[in-house]
C-alpha cells in the first residue's frame, strides 16, 4: 500500500524508537527486575516491613544502572540504523538521559522549590479532591495497595507509626525514582530525540496513565479510569517540565511527597482514623503551607511574569500538538500521527508489563 512521505517518516520514527530503544531496554529490565525476586525473600521474610524496602529500592538502582547501560550497549550495536531516523541527538544517549539527574551548586536549590511547587500546584489538590469528592477511592486504593506483600507497611499488619513513616519515606523515593527514570528521563526524554516533543510527551503520559489503569486487573472498579485521566494529565505536566528544563529530581520530589500523602490516608483507612481527620491534621496544613510557598517564590524568587510566561509556553507547546507538523500536507497526516502516538503508546505499556513484576 501507499503512503506519502509524511506518514511512512511517523511510522518509521516511532516503530525504531519502540524496537531500537524501548523493546530491548524493557526486556534488559526484566532481566535484571526479575533476580530480586528470587534473591531477596532469601534475606528478608516477605512479611517483613524491610522487604518492601529492599525490594523497591533494588528496583530503583536496576533502572538507574540499567537505562543508561543499555541505551549505550543498543547505541553501539544499531547506530547507523538511528541516524537515519533521530532527529535530535548532539550527545550520547546514555550521556544524554544520565545528564537529566545532574545537581549543580547554582541550580540544587531552584530544583528543590520546583519540586515543592509542582506537589503544591499539580499532585496535592488532585489527590485531595478525589479523596474528598469520592471518598470510596481510599477503600479501594488500601485493597489494591495494602494486601501486597511488598506494601506490609500499608496494611494493618503495622501498628507502628515510625515503621510506617520510615518505610513510607524509603519506598515512595524508591517508587518515585523508578517511575519517573522510566516514564520522563526515558521515554518522554529519548523519544524527543526520534520525533517533535509533544509526541514524546504524548506517548510517555498514554504509558504512564495506562499504568494506573492497570489497577482495574486487581479489583474491578471505574476507579482506576479516572486515575488513568489523573496520571495522563499529570504525566503531561511532568513530561514538558522535564523536556524544558532537563532537570529529573524535581518531577522526583513532587511524587515522593505526594506517594508519602498517599500512603498516610492508606495506612489510616486501615487503622480506623477517618479521611475527615486527615483533612485538617494532614491536607489544610499542607495547603496553607503551599499557598505561603508559592507567595513567597512569587515574591522573591520568581516574578509572576515568568509563572504566566510559562504557563503559557507549556499550553502553546500542547496545543501545537493537534496542528500539522512541517512535513505534514493535510489533517490526514496529523491523524495518522496521533494515531500512531496513541498506537506507540499502548504497545510500550504492553511490553511494560514485563517490568510491572
Amino acid at each position: 500500500m501507499f503512503y506519502p512521505k509524511a506518514k511512512k517518516n511517523t511510522a518509521k520514527r516511532r516503530f525504531s524508537f519502540f524496537l531500537y530503544d524501548v523493546a530491548l531496554v524493557f526486556v534488559f529490565l526484566f532481566v535484571l527486575l526479575i533476580i530480586p525476586l528470587f534473591i531477596i525473600p532469601l534475606v528478608v521474610e516477605e512479611v517483613s516491613a524491610l522487604y518492601g524496602v529492599i525490594f523497591y529500592a533494588v528496583r530503583a538502582v536496576m533502572v538507574l544502572v540499567g537505562i543508561p547501560a543499555i541505551l549505550y550497549l543498543t547505541n553501539l550495536i544499531f547506530e547507523f540504523q538511528k541516524k537515519k531516523v533521530i532527529i535530535h541527538e548532539d550527545i550520547s544517549p546514555a550521556t544524554s538521559h544520565l545528564k537529566l539527574f545532574t545537581i549543580s551548586k547554582k541550580n540544587y536549590k531552584y530544583q528543590i522549590l520546583y519540586g515543592f511547587l509542582i506537589f503544591f500546584l499539580v499532585f496535592l489538590p488532585i489527590d485531595f479532591f478525589t479523596f474528598l469528592l469520592l471518598p470510596d477511592t481510599v477503600v479501594y486504593q488500601a485493597l489494591v495497595l495494602g494486601v501486597r506483600s511488598t506494601n506490609i507497611y500499608l496494611s494493618p499488619l503495622t501498628d507502628s507509626y515510625l515503621v510506617f513513616l520510615i518505610s513510607a519515606i524509603a519506598i515512595q523515593i524508591s517508587v518515585a525514582v523508578t517511575e519517573e527514570t522510566i516514564a520522563r528521563g526515558f521515554l518522554a526524554k529519548r523519544g524527543s530525540e526520534y520525533f517533535p516533543k509533544m509526541s514524546a510527551v504524548m506517548i510517555s503520559s498514554l504509558y504512564f496513565g495506562l499504568g494506573h489503569l492497570a489497577y482495574i486487573l486487581d479489583l474491578y472498579s471505574w476507579y482506576p479510569v479516572l486515575w488513568f485521566v489523573q496520571a495522563f494529565i499529570i504525566g503531561i505536566i511532568l513530561s514538558l517540565f522535564v523536556l524544558r528544563k532537563m532537570w529529573i529530581l524535581p518531577v522526583i520530589l513532587a511524587h515522593t511527597l505526594n506517594n508519602i500523602v498517599s500512603a498516610h490516608t492508606i495506612w489510616s483507612f486501615w487503622h480506623g482514623i477517618s479521611f475527615k481527620i486527615l483533612v485538617f491534621v494532614i491536607y489544610i496544613p499542607l495547603f496553607i503551607v503551599g499557598i505561603l510557598f508559592i507567595v513567597v517564590c512569587v515574591l522573591l524568587v520568581w516574578p509572576l511574569s515568568n509563572v504566566k510566561r510559562g504557563f503559557s509556553n507549556g499550553f502553546e507547546l500542547f496545543r501545537s500538538y493537534f496542528k500539522k507538523e512541517k512535513e505534514e500536507k493535510s489533517v490526514g497526516d496529523s491523524l495518522f500521527r496521533v494515531f500512531f502516538d496513541i498506537l506507540i503508546g499502548c504497545l510500550i505499556f504492553l511490553m511494560g508489563m514485563l517490568i510491572a513484576i
